[in-house]
């Protein structure tokens, strides 16, 4: 479904992962799931993540996009600006997706904005916006992180 593109991430947060040996841009891509439904995540900081995903090869049985993939779309990037916002020393699990499905689409690329409701210290919850190509919502979703310790941390 795609080639890869490189994820932006802000040059410090590149700089304090490489320096623990963790390409970051390599290490979210969206992941297998998000990689078969064409999910690319083109900005990412903990204040807000950006990416898209195509219409087309994710639809229900009436050629609309299906419900589930919004779902994939939106925890993909909600859980990435978790992760940033937790830092090197935290991993981000999702706990929680609440997902409002307000139009059918039936072909083009969705983009979905997750920005931060609450940035906490063991948990962290994003609203993510999911719009058609005309800018038209789509699909409203919310999803909570809790942030737990990395491993070896």
């Amino acid at each position: 479904m795609g080639e890869q593109h490189p994820v932006k991430f802000p040059q410090e947060v590149i700089d304090e992962y490489a320096a623990l040996g963790v390409d970051l841009p390599a290490l979210f891509s969206a992941g297998h799931l998000g990689t078969r439904m064409g999910v690319q995540i083109v900005e990412a900081s903990a204040d807000r993540v950006v990416g898209t995903m195509p219409v087309e090869g994710n639809t229900q049985p009436y050629g609309l996009l299906h419900g589930g993939a919004s779902a994939v779309l939106a925890e993909t990037i909600g859980s990435v600006g978790a992760m940033l916002h937790g830092g090197i020393t935290k991993i981000a699990v999702g706990v929680d997706l609440n997902c409002t499905h307000h139009r059918g689409v039936r072909s083009g690329l969705v983009t979905g904005v997750a920005t931060p409701v609450h940035r906490g210290r063991t948990s962290a919850t994003y609203e993510i916006a999911i719009t058609d190509e005309d800018g038209k919502r789509v699909c409203s979703a919310r999803l909570t992180c809790v942030l737990k310790d990395a491993p070896g941390m």
